[in-house]
């Protein structure tokens, strides 16, 4: 049954995307959110597993679906797990029409995924051949070098992913001291994450500062491809702090490696492509009907599934529509 719910995940993400995606360049970020959270928790309701959302669109009363704690799938003795979702990473990529939005998923046997607050964590990323060559406080300069050596590259060939936030210039002029080329990205920093496990995307290191719970989801996936993955809380208020502590973080500001986000190999990561990307092509719409670009990976045996689909929509009107009653 866990192998078969690779490709189910696969079709919620799908879902997800092609719902978003008929919002791309329209300026209203909210409706394509909306369309994607809408069309990604009814296609759960076709799934027999009994989900949890441990990460999601926000607390109960801040988010109509997918809020954290809510129920989905069909129950009907399928398998129990922790869910974290984000039906639409990068909400001002696709109003804008840029590049890099992606729908998202992670699923792990309850109580295996870190339910992390909302709130920043500061967050280093690479791939299986550089794992065991970074550390989060270690000087810039230093991960630069090692990841570079692993890596059998010059600093000068390294490719840099960093959120373009003002947080963030200290970090950039040291990289660019450094001599390293950097990708400054908008928004949505799930992809980039996962784009340093493969060595074709053009991404070696993503580092800087982002959403907690974004980064427990990318940490899914590089904990499924052998990658690392280091992570700090950046609690800014007390309220926050006393959220860490509330779920079991004595200490908020400690490191977080990827045990301590996701534990055992029992996880899948689904993501499907909304606007082209370094790692995933986005939706397109054609006479034929809608094409999607998916990559779904599996902790267990750490098979890749790249799925290249082609959604015949006068078969199936309601797919991607929030009304999966098609399958």
């Amino acid at each position: 049954m866990y192998r078969e719910l690779a490709l189910e995940f696969a079709r919620v993400t799908e879902a997800a995307a092609l719902a978003s995606a008929r919002w791309m360049g329209r300026g209203d970020k909210n409706a394509a959110d909306d369309a994607a959270t809408e069309a990604m928790r009814a296609m759960f309701d076709t799934i027999n597993i009994r989900g949890t959302v441990v990460i999601g669109e926000g607390e109960m009363d801040e988010a109509p679906m997918l809020y954290i704690g809510e129920k989905v799938g069909l129950g009907n003795g399928g398998l129990e797990l922790d869910i974290a979702v984000d039906p639409l990473e990068g909400t001002n990529i696709v109003a804008k029409g840029l590049s890099g939005a992606i729908a998202v998923l992670a699923a792990a046997h309850k109580g295996c995924l870190l339910h992390a607050p909302d709130m920043y964590m500061n967050k280093i990323v690479v791939g299986p051949e550089a794992a065991g060559c970074i550390h989060i406080d270690a000087p810039v300069e230093e991960n630069l070098n090692n990841v570079a050596k692993a890596l059998g590259k010059e600093v000068e060939q390294l490719s840099v992913v960093i959120l373009d936030r003002p947080r963030h210039h200290e970090l950039i002029s040291r990289c660019r001291k450094a001599g390293a080329r950097i990708q400054l990205i908008t928004d949505g920093d799930v992809a980039p994450a996962v784009a340093t496990a493969f060595p074709d995307s053009g991404v070696d290191i993503m580092m800087g500062i982002g959403g907690a719970p974004e980064g427990v989801i990318a940490a899914a996936a590089i904990r499924c491809l052998g990658g690392e993955m280091q992570g700090r809380l950046v609690p800014e208020t007390e309220e926050e702090e006393a959220r860490c502590r509330a779920m079991g973080l004595e200490d908020p500001r400690k490191i977080l490696l990827l045990d301590d986000m996701v534990r055992g190999d029992g996880v899948i990561f689904a993501a499907t492509g909304i606007t082209d990307g370094s790692l995933l092509k986005g939706v397109k719409f054609t006479s034929q009907g809608a094409r999607t670009h998916t990559v779904v990976i599996r902790g267990r045996t750490g098979t890749i599934r790249f799925i290249d689909a082609l959604h015949r929509l006068d078969k199936k009107p309601n797919f991607g529509r929030g009304r999966c009653s098609q399958k």
